[in-house]
């Protein structure tokens, strides 16, 4: 008699379909950083036309967060993560023609970048939103340590292929194919069932919207500390990987194939670390997971050396295994805290103050190079992510907030995901 394999309970439709789509938009989009930084030293560039392109893509999604955020808690989230899709679809599938049919100019990159960003502004809210809605309490940390583990296992295929790729073919091509994913992901996630959610009311507009956000936000001083912390890191962690990476493995470890193998082993750091995630549940969630942030230091230093990349290979896994335990740790703690209805803003919040540096990050990578030497500015990087992680730890509430075992719901009550509130001979 053959047998059937169940899935687990918290593996229903929704999640199921978010875990697929995120895989193959993960597979496109890091084989797709790897293109677009050599795409523009291809066409003659520097560090700094590097780092205008990357600031190009993350300006848009600073200014943009915040209504993303209040637009994805007010309209059913699934079309406002289609309609993302779409645009970067677009968006990347213009930056490939323009590769593949002659050589771009820095300011046509710049601006389908800035499209890019934009997409992801208004994505970004509405996935998380979405992803921890379809999750129940008890589960949360291991359904989010395996839908990570898939994310994280799709992006070191897609930086390793996205390499090679490169190095093989051009990054025209590796474009192209981000593109494909996009349409793929996007058609993937309009079959997403939001009919769990409670209908939003009109409440007082979108400023009254962003400020119930905020108070969410400000009144918890573990979730304002992370992401101050974050602000900084993330931004000269950018600054590193997105404009001196490139010029390192250009200059001393053999170009695009090795450096993208060297963000496929970062990536294949994040899934063994989701993977101990499934196993691990410490108690003192945002403890544990600062303290396994100090090591994001690493690559910088590395690359400041730079090391034999051998050595890269193996501090890049490090480290990716250390920071998702972080990631996991997050998730679980937003999850748990903030009530389902306003997910959607304080991730907006969240995801607002840990990338408001990076373009200034990534656009001054290039002139501090020449005022400082590139050896000195990675130094600096590396520097400041052991030093905003130490003042994270600084936090009463970030050392003190413990796991539970239910979320928080509209009215403080611990609420079902969208598969505990239907039959699960099927999923979510």
């Amino acid at each position: 008699m053959p047998t059937t394999t169940r899935r687990p309970v918290w593996a229903g439709r929704n999640y199921s379909l978010l875990t697929a789509a995120a895989v193959v938009t993960n597979l496109g989009s890091h084989g797709a950083l790897v293109a677009a930084a050599f795409a523009v030293l291809e066409t003659g560039g520097d560090g700094g036309d590097v780092g205008l392109v990357a600031a190009a893509r993350t300006l848009p999604l600073v200014l943009f967060l915040l209504i993303g955020g209040a637009v994805a808690d007010r309209l059913p989230r699934h079309h406002v993560m289609v309609a993302a899709n779409a645009l970067n679809c677009l968006s990347q599938a213009a930056f490939a023609a323009l590769v593949l049919t002659g050589e771009p100019l820095l300011w046509q990159m710049m601006l389908l970048a800035a499209l890019g960003g934009t997409g992801q502004a208004f994505f970004g809210p509405a996935a998380e939103g979405m992803l921890m809605s379809s999750v129940d309490g008890e589960q949360a940390g291991r359904a989010f340590a395996v839908f990570r583990m898939a994310m994280q296992g799709a992006a070191l295929g897609g930086a390793a292929l996205g390499g090679a790729m490169v190095a093989a073919i051009g990054p025209g091509w590796v474009l192209a194919a981000d593109a494909a994913a996009f349409a793929l992901a996007g058609a993937l996630r309009a079959f997403l069932d939001v009919g769990h959610i409670a209908p939003r009311t009109p409440g007082g507009g979108m400023l009254a919207d962003l400020r119930e956000g905020w108070r969410e936000f400000a009144g918890r001083p573990w979730l304002w500390a992370i992401v101050l912390q974050f602000s900084i890191a993330n931004a000269v962690v950018a600054a590193a990987e997105a404009v001196y990476g490139p010029l390192i493995a250009r200059d001393h470890l053999g170009g695009a194939g090795p450096w993208g193998l060297a963000l496929a082993l970062f990536g294949a750091g994040t899934v063994a670390g989701a993977l101990l995630m499934t196993r691990w549940k410490p108690r003192r969630l945002l403890l544990a997971g600062t303290l396994c942030v100090f090591p994001l230091a690493l690559p910088a230093a590395a690359l400041a050396v730079p090391v034999p990349i051998g050595v890269l290979f193996v501090v890049m896994f490090v480290a990716g295994a250390t920071v998702e335990v972080f990631g996991v740790s997050w998730m679980t703690a937003l999850h748990q805290e903030i009530p389902e209805d306003k997910l959607s803003r304080v991730s907006a919040y969240d995801w607002f103050g840990s990338v408001a540096l990076s373009p200034l990050a990534t656009a001054g990578a290039g002139p501090a190079e020449e005022a400082f030497g590139r050896t000195t500015a990675l130094w600096g990087c590396a520097g400041l992510v052991v030093l905003v992680t130490a003042g994270a730890l600084c936090v009463p509430d970030v050392r003190n907030l413990r796991r539970r075992t239910t979320s928080v719901a509209q009215g403080g009550v611990g609420h079902a995901s969208a598969d505990t509130e239907r039959p699960v001979g099927g999923l979510g």
